[in-house]
């Protein structure tokens, strides 16, 4: 029993209010925390600084690109991350930066700034422009409605392709959490070396640690050149049972969403597998980086599908390979994934706000600090508090949260989405 220190490695962006008084042996807790959550940002400080002279003294290979894509909303993550601020403008971690800030950060030294490009919705432009200030306009590509990946991928790929056809390009989410960034910078920059001239299609695959039937899984042929191995299946999100005996058969790895390829590599798979929105974009290329395109841009995505790069290209093609890889790595699709990676108490809890706990065990809670939340005998919950949503829901049961929010989208309740 007793109130629980806030958990510095999960503070969302948000106003602090009015904070309430709390006993002189909870300050004394707050103030460690708070001196480890400093030496931790301190010590990454000094890696940022010495990352930077260690690559600022290596040249970047300029022909060098990557694609970032922050366009999604994260519904699974309700209810913080919401339809007008997803989490990859939130600093979910309590780094001091916003997921998608972090993401580009991890290209420091490999990519040319000027060589960062970023897909997002129209309406998140502001959003982006106000975490990358630097950005030009030409590198930010605003979608007019989202489709998935597909029709994403192709737009930036135009528009590299105009620019250097010789381009090597990374394709990777805004909003995945990466705890090991010198092992990502590393695969990273073998894959874009071993693309360059070559027809294939690479993606990078995480070695599972447990069975998961939350994500996809990529099998691969066990002989290969070095690290990169030839992609044998692919298989979508499967049942328990299926997904241990990919785990004990040791040729599966968990499908990062991050690819890895040349401009004309992933252009002839479009015209291949893609055909009509290929023939779309050939046709209007010159409108491309023009006062013309957000107009071109609005034609295609009105005939454009929804359509994955997975399913539109990647499981068709022949010449698709895979890095094994491990680099800390996590989607952060779900609270359960975010319990998985935060510091726990003695109980086993996940907390952020102003919490008192009493005979609670295993739970994530992240309320307002505007408010107490009282909380007893809940074990293995979701205790969620933000913007005037309240959600409380098993661990167990986390994928009904996109029921909720379905739910919400039939009734009248659409400002809460």
């Amino acid at each position: 029993m007793g109130n629980e220190k806030p958990n510095h490695l999960f503070t969302l962006c948000q106003p602090k209010g009015k904070v309430i008084k709390k006993p002189e042996s909870f300050n004394f807790f707050v103030s460690g925390g708070l001196i480890i959550a400093q030496i931790k940002r301190v010590t990454s400080l000094f890696l940022c600084l010495f990352r930077s002279i260690y690559y600022n003294n290596r040249s970047m290979d300029k022909n060098c690109y990557a694609v970032v894509m922050a366009g999604g909303i994260g519904s699974r993550f309700w209810p913080f991350s919401r339809t007008h601020h997803p989490k990859q403008f939130h600093d979910v971690l309590g780094t001091g930066k916003t997921m998608l800030q972090e993401t580009v950060d991890r290209f420091e030294g490999l990519i040319p700034r000027e060589n960062i490009l970023v897909v997002t919705s129209l309406e998140y432009r502001d959003l982006v422009l106000r975490d990358l200030p630097w950005i030009k306009p030409r590198r930010l590509l605003l979608e007019p409605v989202r489709r998935n990946t597909a029709p994403c991928i192709a737009y930036a790929s135009y528009i590299i392709s105009l620019e250097n056809p010789q381009a090597s390009i990374i394709v990777c989410p805004s909003d995945h959490v990466i705890t090991k960034p010198e092992a990502f910078r590393n695969i990273v920059d073998h894959g874009l070396q071993a693309v360059k001239g070559r027809d294939i299609l690479l993606t990078l695959g995480i070695k599972p640690h447990r069975p998961d039937t939350g994500y996809g899984y990529i099998q691969f042929h066990d002989e290969g050149q070095g690290m990169i191995k030839k992609v044998k299946t692919f298989t979508e999100k499967p049942e328990l049972e299926l997904a241990r005996k990919f785990i004990e058969s040791g040729d599966f790895v968990w499908n990062a969403g991050i690819f890895i390829w040349n401009c004309k590599a992933i252009m002839a798979s479009f015209k291949e597998y893609l055909t009509y929105l290929w023939e779309i974009f050939e046709q209007g290329k010159s409108k491309l980086s023009t006062s013309e395109e957000s107009t071109f841009i609005e034609q295609v995505y009105a005939q454009s599908k929804n359509i994955s790069i997975d399913y539109a290209i990647l499981e068709k093609a022949a010449n698709v390979y895979v890095i094994p890889a491990e680099f800390g790595w996590s989607d952060l699709g779900t609270w359960k994934s975010l319990y998985e990676l935060s510091d726990k108490n003695e109980d086993g809890n996940v907390v952020s706000g102003n919490v008192m706990l009493y005979q609670s065990r295993n739970n994530i809670i992240k309320t307002s600090e505007d408010r107490l939340t009282v909380v007893f005998g809940l074990d293995d919950f979701i205790v969620a508090e933000h913007d005037g949503v309240t959600m409380i829901c098993p661990k167990q049961e986390e994928q009904r949260v996109k029921e909720f929010v379905a739910d919400l989208k039939s009734g009248k309740n659409n400002e809460y989405i």
